[in-house]
């Protein structure tokens, strides 16, 4: 007698976007799997910085997308979540002076967290997202690979997930081009085809990171001086600047400026019109709060770091010193940001990763 093979079944997070429209059209094209469409809602709070309603936008799209697919969609409301576990951790941070990326959070603790368990406990195998990366199964351990598009590659914002969370994981766009998704879009006839690619913070939309923190932090303002001591102008809030940034510097002078430091005690933010001023540059900074993907068996270990989405891949170590881990590069680094992450990557394998301090 012969039984029917069960088909595996996966929840495709889509966001209305073109990426996760094309991941969930080439699971539907397999018959192995049994395919449904989700829409997170994760923020439906209406900014005045903000025209119209993005996420009722996306969400038409991602039902849309799902109706010309032919697979079941469904809504799941995880705003409390997100505010609690992603919002709240990136006015946090950014209140005691770090830089955080929400993004990074948003996939730990909403898209890996919170949904895979919701999904695996109605019955289903698997989730799977629009991301460009890959995983490569290799014995028993999960690798996580760059995507193949170099321009696109997100495996950064993959960098705190773990084992677990990738044995639960399908990325069916990492191994192909972005103009490669466009094109399958557009042969079959998807909504978001031309869709844009999202802007801004994570799930809320295209609004300046300043502009929204001022919703919640109350800035103190400073001077803006250069190295000479020399006053330039004034800010609103330290908290509102990062290391490196160039845009919203309300100086005169011969610009443009950029943030080499930022004094909280004296509520100076220290600026350069030089953008290869020395005093950008390091080449080592501590990371706390290591999280991995596939722990290295001896440190010190030597690989390639990223320090930030899109920076290129640098060579360096990451060493204990004491109850301490340093991460020091062969070649000093521009703008090395506290509250980002530091993404390990051995090759094309991204092992892990530890929050700037």
């Amino acid at each position: 007698m012969l039984f029917k093979r069960q088909k595996i079944k996966i929840a495709v997070g889509l966001s209305g976007g073109v990426d996760s429209s094309v991941a969930a059209l080439l699971l539907a094209k397999n018959p192995c799997y049994e395919v449904v469409g989700v829409y997170m809602r994760n923020w439906s709070e209406e900014l005045p910085e903000i025209k119209g309603c993005p996420w009722e936008e996306d969400q038409r799209y991602a039902r849309l997308v799902a109706e010309k697919i032919g697979i079941p969609f469904y809504v799941l409301n995880f705003e409390q979540e997100y505010y609690d576990q992603v919002v709240k951790y990136m006015i946090e941070t950014y209140r005691q002076g770090l830089t955080p990326n929400p993004d990074i959070m948003c996939n730990q603790e909403i898209k890996f967290g919170v949904f895979l368990e919701k999904m695996l406990k109605l019955g289903f195998d698997k989730i799977a997202t629009g991301h460009y990366a890959r995983i490569k199964k290799q014995g028993s351990d999960y690798l996580l690979q760059a995507g193949l598009d170099p321009n696109k590659d997100q495996s950064y914002f993959l960098c705190r997930l773990n084992q677990t969370q990738l044995s639960k994981a399908l990325f069916p766009i990492g191994n192909i081009l972005k103009s490669e998704v466009r094109r399958l879009a557009h042969e079959a006839d998807l909504p978001s085809a031309d869709k844009k690619d999202s802007q801004g913070i994570c799930f809320i939309g295209n609004i300046k990171v300043r502009d929204f923190l001022k919703r919640y932090i109350k800035g103190t303002p400073g001077q803006i001086i250069d190295q000479q001591g020399n006053i330039l102008g004034q800010h609103q809030g330290l908290e509102f600047f990062t290391i490196g940034q160039r845009e919203g510097l309300d100086v005169g002078g011969t610009g443009p400026y950029y943030v080499m430091a930022r004094d909280f005690k004296t509520k100076q933010l220290i600026v350069t019109n030089n953008p290869d001023d020395p005093g950008l540059y390091k080449s080592s900074c501590e990371v706390i709060d290591l999280s991995w993907i596939l722990k290295p068996k001896n440190l010190p270990w030597q690989g390639g770091i990223r320090i930030r989405y899109r920076h290129p891949i640098m060579s360096g170590q990451l060493i204990k010193q004491g109850d301490k881990y340093i991460v020091e590069f062969i070649e000093p680094q521009k703008a090395i940001t506290p509250g980002q992450s530091a993404a390990f990557y051995q090759d094309d394998i991204l092992l892990g990763s530890g929050i700037i301090k």
